[in-house]
């Protein structure tokens, strides 16, 4: 697979076009447990090598070019996981922040989270908060970590302040359209993934992103997480690039 994909600059193609890179790709890292098993190792071993499979990813996408990657880092759903890795995923988090973020920093990438803050630990509010203060004024890759974060929540917190900004008279009804939505949504300054890729072999969403993907690309990966490298990110960009999307169009052909 060539290593001399496009990069996506400001004059190049907008997603859509036949070959144009994409500008947007979100990521469902899924089978770091699974990928434990298999090898008889603790499943912390496995969200260890989850975390270094997320700096392969963030370098690739640098290197690659892409404006923002999203990363579904842990749900909402994943506060039913046992106690214990839970603690395991919140250390992790805490671990790679400490000891990351001032090589994103000085990378110029951008930190965004999204996701409920509501509830969450002082400590792990404290260092989220940190990483999007500290790369704030960053104008490369966009670094999107979806935390305690859920489609269908961030669509019910949407709903809610749209009906709030419809009862106090600061917004008129018959106004409301998809880009009002959108502009309550959590990622209202960001554009909509182009690509979503999952690893593992799972086929579906998992609550991610549900209005922002309506029509993304989706590639679903065999490979569990820990497995994922540049290689992979490279074959699925490609693959993304060898399609033509339509957005509820027909198919056209090249120079019709």
């Amino acid at each position: 697979m060539p290593t001399n994909l496009p990069r996506w600059t400001d004059d190049a193609p907008e997603p859509g076009v036949p070959g144009a890179p994409p500008r947007h790709v979100a990521i469902i890292m899924d089978g770091n447990g699974r990928w434990a098993a298999a090898r008889g190792l603790p499943r912390l071993e496995g969200h260890r090598r989850g975390v270094e499979a997320l700096r392969r990813a963030v370098r690739a996408a640098h290197e690659l070019g892409v404006r923002h990657l999203t990363l579904y880092s842990f749900s909402v759903e994943n506060w039913s996981r046992p106690v214990e890795e839970v603690s395991d995923l919140m250390n992790l988090l805490r671990l790679f922040i400490r000891r990351d973020l001032a090589e994103l920093r000085d990378s110029n990438v951008r930190i965004r989270v999204i996701g409920e803050r509501v509830g969450l630990p002082a400590d792990i509010l404290g260092l989220l908060v940190e990483a999007e203060t500290t790369t704030r004024a960053n104008t490369g890759l966009t670094l999107v970590v979806a935390f305690n974060y859920g489609g269908r929540q961030e669509l019910v917190s949407a709903i809610r302040r749209i009906a709030e900004a419809a009862r106090d008279g600061r917004l008129d009804p018959s106004k409301i359209d998809t880009g009002v939505v959108s502009d309550h949504l959590d990622t209202a300054d960001i554009p909509d993934p182009d690509l979503v890729i999952r690893t593992s072999g799972e086929l579906r969403i998992s609550n991610f992103l549900l209005w922002q993907s309506a029509y993304a690309e989706f590639a679903f990966l065999p490979m569990h997480w820990p497995d994922f490298d540049k290689k992979a990110f490279e074959d699925a960009v490609a693959n993304y690039q060898s399609r033509q999307r339509r957005y509820g169009g027909r198919l056209t052909r090249a120079g019709a």
